[in-house]
C-alpha cells in the first residue's frame, strides 16, 4: 500500500492464454514470411521453406527454454530477467541490453515502413508527417493500457488473417487449374538436387529466423498474465509451432506456384514492374498477382502496412517492459524506467522515450541499417536464455538422472547449438554495429558497477 493508503500503481494480471498467443502471433506477423520470402528462397536457392522449419526447430527448443524460466521467474523483463537471475546479473543487462536494441528497431523500422508505404497511398501527406503519426500512434495506444492493446490485437490477427486465406485458397486454384491437382503435392520446396547443400540451408536459415523474431516479447509481459507460470510456456511454444507451420504452408505455395526453375525470370519481370532495387522486397506481391490478380496484389501489400503497424504496438510494449524490468533492479534509474501509470497500470514513461526515439530513428536511419541488427541482439539473447535454463534446471537440481538429462540438459542444449549455427550465419556487418552496441552496454555497467566492484540490485516479485 502506498502512503495515502491507496495501492501502489502495478501491473495487473488481466491477459489470458490466448490473449498471449495473439500477441505473439501479431509481434512475429502472420504474414511475416512474405516481406522475407524473396530473400530466403534466393539465399537458399530454392529452400525456403525449408529454412522457414529449420528455423522453427531452433527457435521451439529456445522456446521452451523460455516458457520454463517464465515458470520459475514469472516477472517482467524476459531475457534481462531468466539470464540475470539463472546465470549472472551482469550477464542479465547485458542479455537487456542487446534485447532492448531489437525492441527499439521494432517500432523504428516499423514506423519507417508505415510512414513510407502510406505517403505512397497518401503522397499529399509529407513521409516526415506519418512518420510523427506513426510514432505517436503506436504510443498512444500502448499508453491506453494492456487489455485495449491486447483488443488491437485481436482485430489485426482476424484481419491478416482473412487475406492469408484468400492468398493460399487463390494459389491453390492457380496451381490445380495451371499443371494438374497432383504438383500440390511436391518434394521440390523442400530438396532441390541440384541446389541443395547445407551452407545454402544454414544460409538461408539465418535469414528466415526473422520470421520468428520477437515471440519471446510475450515472456515480457509476464506479470500481466493469468496463471503465468503456465501459461508462458504454452503460448511461446504455440506461438512458435502455429507461426511456422502457416510461414511453411505460404511459403510452400509461393515455390509451387514459382518453381525454383523458373525463379530467375519471375525476378526479371519483377523488376521491370518495381524496379531492379524492389524485386526482391515484393516477390511475394508479384505472387499475389500472378495467383490472384490486382486485387490479391494489393491486398497483400495494404496487409503488409497493416501488419507492420501491429509490429510496431507490441514491440513498442515489449521494450518498454524490459525497460521496467531493469529499472526496478535499479540497473537503469528506477524513478524514470520503474514508474507506472496510476491509471493504466503500463510503464509510460518508457514507452514516452520509445516512441521519441522511434520518431527520431526513422528520420535519421534507412530500413536496410535498421534491418541489420535484429538478428544479433536476439540469438545472443537466445543463447543465454538456453544456458541459463540449464544451469537453473539441471545443474542446481539436488539430484540428476539419465530422465533429468533429456528433460532438462538437452532441450535447452540443442536450443543453444541451434541458435549459434543461425547466429554465425549472420551478415558481417551485423556483428560490426551489434558489437558496437554490446559495447557501449559494457562501458556503461562497468560505469555503473564502479568497475565490476559493486553488485547490482536485484528485486524479487516471484
Amino acid at each position: 500500500m502506498s502512503g495515502n493508503g491507496q495501492e501502489a500503481p502495478h501491473l495487473r494480471r488481466v491477459l489470458t492464454l490466448s490473449d498471449l498467443v495473439i500477441y505473439g502471433i501479431i509481434l512475429i506477423q502472420p504474414v511475416a514470411p512474405m516481406a522475407l520470402f524473396g530473400f530466403a528462397n534466393r539465399d537458399s536457392m530454392g529452400h525456403a521453406v525449408t529454412a522457414i522449419l529449420c528455423a522453427m526447430i531452433a527457435i521451439i527448443f529456445t522456446a521452451i527454454s523460455y516458457g520454463r524460466m517464465a515458470n520459475r521467474y514469472p516477472a517482467a523483463g524476459s531475457a534481462y530477467t531468466y539470464v540475470g537471475r539463472g546465470l549472472h546479473p551482469l550477464l542479465g543487462f547485458l542479455a537487456g541490453f542487446t534485447m532492448f536494441l531489437d525492441y527499439l528497431i521494432v517500432p523504428v523500422i516499423c514506423t519507417l515502413y508505415s510512414g513510407i508505404a502510406a505517403n505512397h497511398l497518401l503522397p499529399f501527406v509529407p513521409t516526415r508527417a506519418w512518420f510523427f503519426l506513426f510514432a505517436a500512434g503506436f504510443t498512444w495506444l500502448n499508453l491506453k493500457g494492456i487489455k485495449a492493446t491486447a483488443r488491437v490485437n485481436i482485430v489485426l490477427v482476424i484481419g491478416m488473417s482473412m487475406v492469408v486465406f484468400w492468398y493460399m485458397g487463390a494459389a491453390i486454384w492457380h496451381i490445380w487449374h495451371g499443371t494438374g491437382f497432383n504438383s500440390l503435392f511436391t518434394t521440390e520446396p523442400f530438396y532441390h538436387s541440384s541446389t541443395f547443400n547445407w551452407t545454402v540451408i544454414f544460409r538461408g536459415t539465418a535469414l528466415a529466423a526473422l520470421t520468428y523474431i520477437g515471440f519471446d516479447g510475450l515472456t515480457t509481459l509476464s506479470e500481466e498474465v493469468e496463471n503465468p507460470r503456465r501459461n508462458i510456456l504454452l503460448a511461446a511454444v504455440l506461438t512458435c509451432l502455429i507461426t511456422g507451420v502457416w510461414s511453411g504452408i505460404q511459403i510452400y505455395l509461393a515455390q509451387v506456384a514459382v518453381p525454383w526453375s523458373e525463379w530467375e525470370g519471375f525476378l526479371r519481370n519483377m523488376a521491370v514492374k518495381f524496379g531492379p532495387e524492389n524485386a526482391l522486397d515484393k516477390a511475394m506481391i508479384g505472387i499475389g498477382n500472378l495467383v490472384g490478380g490486382h486485387a490479391l496484389e494489393e491486398a497483400i501489400a495494404l496487409t503488409l502496412l497493416v501488419a507492420t503497424i501491429g509490429s510496431g504496438v507490441t514491440g513498442m510494449t515489449g521494450g518498454s517492459r524490459i525497460l521496467y524490468g531493469m529499472g526496478r533492479d535499479r540497473v537503469l534509474p528506477r524513478w524514470f524506467f520503474a514508474h507506472l501509470s496510476a491509471s493504466t497500470g503500463v510503464p509510460s514513461y518508457n514507452l514516452l522515450l520509445i516512441g521519441a526515439l522511434s520518431l527520431l530513428g526513422a528520420n535519421v536511419l534507412t530500413y536496410d541499417k535498421c534491418a541489420h541488427l535484429i538478428n544479433f541482439g536476439a540469438f545472443i539473447a537466445f543463447m543465454l536464455v538456453n544456458m541459463a535454463s540449464i544451469r537453473e534446471y539441471f545443474f542446481r537440481a539436488e539430484k540428476k538422472s539419465i530422465g533429468s538429462f533429456f528433460k532438462n540438459f538437452l532441450p535447452p542444449a540443442v536450443g543453444f547449438l541451434a541458435c549459434l549455427t543461425i547466429w554465425k550465419n549472420l551478415p558481417p556487418q551485423t556483428f560490426i554495429v551489434g558489437g558496437s552496441w554490446l559495447a557501449v552496454g559494457v562501458i556503461y555497467l562497468a560505469v555503473r558497477t564502479r568497475f565490476f566492484r559493486e553488485k547490482l540490485e536485484v528485486q524479487d516479485v516471484f
